[in-house]
């Protein structure tokens, strides 16, 4: 092969690898504490630590997926070994223990993914080598991901060196399912409980990704895909790639909810007008438009639940802080709120919950749906 044909071939090899794409989950992975969205408390509280200089030997981050338990423990362990800590107890990212993390070359930090690596013999595998003391820096630090994976013997195998560790180890387990792990582990760790991220939180930093990234997205589409995250950031940032590959770098509310498959908020702000009125054919033929948009009853009802409770933090300006919805589609919550009653609204839930629980044993389910339409729509008459 000819000198040209070798440097064509590497030519074309880097610009691949230059325009490969990299996942916004991965790109926009919080590197410090600072950066870490919706889990202020807990940062916080693992910077003192470092800066008291009271380390745990143990620490177990549990919690549901996408909320930052692997990526806080892999800053931490980042930030103990760090040689030249900012004053604001973050990692320099200039010395060499910072140098070989970000490499992927630190001889400190260790993780074990105890999904695929759960044998007793992976275990005594990892307590061999934790009797080896750090390379550079005071400590090495032993991540074990989804540790509630781990085999009832490999958890009795590890016991012991939770127990009585090297001074120079410190273990950070994580977990989504702290109830799987034995009492003496949990007794042996100091346990941090990750919250889902606020809708709030997760819309904001969806408006920094785009922003970044050159995309034009509606406030209302970011809402959108922060419910529809259910509290995990790194499922928002998965759905919101998947709407720019929908959608391009132009992105609107419509154009969210046509791709996720999410109930326009429309079609419940005009079910509960029609209830208001007492309307019972325009709300049964609305209800029919909504099935013949592909959705099921089922899913209309939970979405009718979840609007008439949404209406009725609005009725309190102590709850209305509740309300995880921004923009033009507040203030449309706070108008119809003012236009209904409180009896109305508990009678509508209670109604929508029954037929939440019915729903599934139900034999004609279009039928129970339009049986709650109908009792919602006539609660106001008794009042007439």
């Amino acid at each position: 092969m000819s000198l040209g044909q070798n440097l064509y071939i590497w030519s074309f090899n880097e610009e691949y690898f230059m325009e490969n794409f990299i996942v916004s989950a991965r790109k926009y992975r919080p590197d410090t504490f600072q950066t870490v969205v919706g889990q202020a408390s807990i940062t916080s509280t693992l910077k003192n630590a470092i800066k008291n200089n009271q380390l745990a030997h143990a620490y177990l981050f549990c919690g549901p997926r996408g909320v930052g338990k692997t990526t806080c423990a892999r800053i931490f362990a980042k930030t103990i070994n760090c040689q030249n800590l900012t004053s604001e107890i973050e990692p320099c990212n200039e010395c060499e223990s910072c140098k070989a993390f970000n490499g992927n070359r630190s001889y400190n930090i260790h993780e074990l993914d105890a999904a695929s690596n759960n044998s007793v013999d992976d275990i005594r595998n990892l307590t061999d080598q934790v009797r080896i003391p750090p390379q550079i820096g005071h400590y090495s630090i032993y991540i074990i991901d989804e540790v509630h994976m781990l085999s009832q013997a490999a958890f009795n195998a590890f016991l012991k060196t939770l127990e009585e560790p090297p001074r120079h180890a410190i273990f950070i387990l994580a977990t989504t399912e702290k109830h799987k792990i034995i009492p003496t582990i949990l007794s042996r760790c100091q346990i941090f409980d990750f919250n889902r991220i606020k809708i709030f939180d997760i819309s904001g930093h969806l408006s920094y990704v785009a922003k970044s990234e050159g995309v034009s997205i509606e406030s209302e589409a970011l809402n959108v895909i922060a419910q529809k995250a259910d509290g995990a950031m790194r499922d928002a940032l998965s759905i919101l790639d998947q709407i720019v590959s929908f959608s391009g770098k132009s992105i609107t509310y419509k154009d969210v909810i046509s791709n996720l498959n999410v109930l326009d908020y429309d079609y419940y702000f005009r079910m509960v007008d029609l209830f208001l009125s007492n309307d019972i054919s325009e709300s049964l033929l609305l209800f029919n438009e909504i099935l013949d948009h592909g959705f099921d009853g089922h899913h209309f009802i939970t979405g009718l639940s979840s609007h008439l409770r949404d209406v009725m933090v609005c009725k309190d300006p102590v709850t209305i802080q509740l309300l995880e919805v921004g923009g033009e589609i507040r203030e449309k919550y706070k108008v119809q709120s003012a236009r209904c009653d409180k009896d109305f609204l508990i009678g509508g839930l209670q109604i929508a919950s029954e037929c939440d629980l019915q729903y599934k044993a139900s034999q004609n389910k279009r039928l129970l749906v339009e049986l709650v339409i109908i009792k919602i729509a006539q609660l106001t008459l008794k009042k007439k």
